[in-house]
């Protein structure tokens, strides 16, 4: 029994249903989810594939629920290559019980190296082979982080593995289980928390035409960007450091859909734009697919010169 007050519960209810985008009037069916979700402590099952654990421990900064009530009282985490104590045979014996057992929510993060199996192997067996099983007796699969969802770094031209997003790999193996994309590198915690809370317990979320959660993932970037007014009275940064909309220096949020903006990292503290940083374009669809294309750019490499 976790040492918390019913007033601290209801308060992470109403935090939990504000980052979902539900409203404060949701709360009581938040609170209503959670406490369903304790009682019955679904089994989540997370593999992780070509991927740096960075959504992992992007997991462990969630707030509402903490990380310990999150693993240890509202999901059953069955398995994960990070986070398990079992190692080994014990470890092995945990994943195939579950997967045996089936009608988990199956967690993905990481790319899937079907031109090199061999380069990713969880025990005897290539990652590529235990989640095509995983998938195939799971209710839902969620991919978590650019990586799953899209293909990410691994993925990015003339990689040698020929990786590919857990939604193409699961394509070309025909598995039609229901699939949720939680892009982002890493994915906030709140878009995989807030996603497996409403999995579990509403069903799936209103999705794009890419499958991600509508409540995350449904506006640009740019258009809730703290410097949009910047932007629209032509003020342009030249150089990094300078105030002014960070477009020229390659700023990707005109063609990124994710609320970081308005919802921030590390309990609220910051985002890349208020750290005087471009957007990335972590969370779009072709985050560093292309060798050419650079994560930043130079006021020369800009068009707009340089000081």
């Amino acid at each position: 029994m976790l040492n918390i007050t019913r007033r601290e519960f209801l308060k992470a209810a109403s935090k939990l249903a504000l980052l979902m985008g539900l409203g404060t009037g949701a709360a009581p069916r938040i609170v209503d989810a959670l406490e369903k979700l304790a009682s019955s402590n679904p089994p989540v099952l997370w593999l992780q594939g070509q991927s740096c654990s960075g959504c992992s421990i992007s997991l462990l900064n969630t707030e509402y629920p903490g990380p310990l009530q999150l693993l240890t009282r509202y999901i059953a985490l069955m398995a994960h290559q990070t986070l398990s104590t079992a190692t080994g045979a014990t470890f092995m014996d945990v994943i195939e019980k579950s997967i045996n057992r089936g009608g988990y929510i199956l967690v993905v993060e990481g790319a899937m190296p079907v031109g090199l199996p061999n380069a990713c192997r969880v025990g005897h067996e290539t990652i590529t082979e235990q989640v095509a099983r995983a998938a195939r007796s799971a209710q839902a699969v969620i991919a978590v982080g650019a990586c799953a969802s899209f293909g990410g770094i691994p993925a990015a031209e003339n990689n040698p593995t020929g990786a590919v997003s857990v939604p193409d790999f699961l394509k070309q193996k025909a598995i039609a289980t229901g699939l949720i994309r939680v892009p982002g590198c890493p994915a906030h915690p709140d878009w995989i928390v807030g996603t497996i809370v409403h999995k579990l317990k509403f069903g799936n979320p209103e999705l794009d035409d890419l499958g991600r959660p509508k409540m995350f993932y449904s506006r640009l970037l740019h258009d809730q960007c703290p410097r949009f007014a910047e932007y629209e009275r032509e003020h342009f940064a030249t150089s990094f450091g300078e105030n002014g909309c960070l477009f020229y220096l390659g700023c990707q949020g005109p063609v990124t859909h994710a609320d970081c903006t308005v919802r921030l990292w590390n309990s609220g503290a910051n985002t890349c734009i208020n750290a005087n940083a471009p957007c990335i374009g972590c969370a779009r669809e072709g985050f560093a697919k292309d060798a050419s294309f650079p994560f930043y750019l130079t006021p020369a490499s800009s068009g707009r010169g340089g000081k």
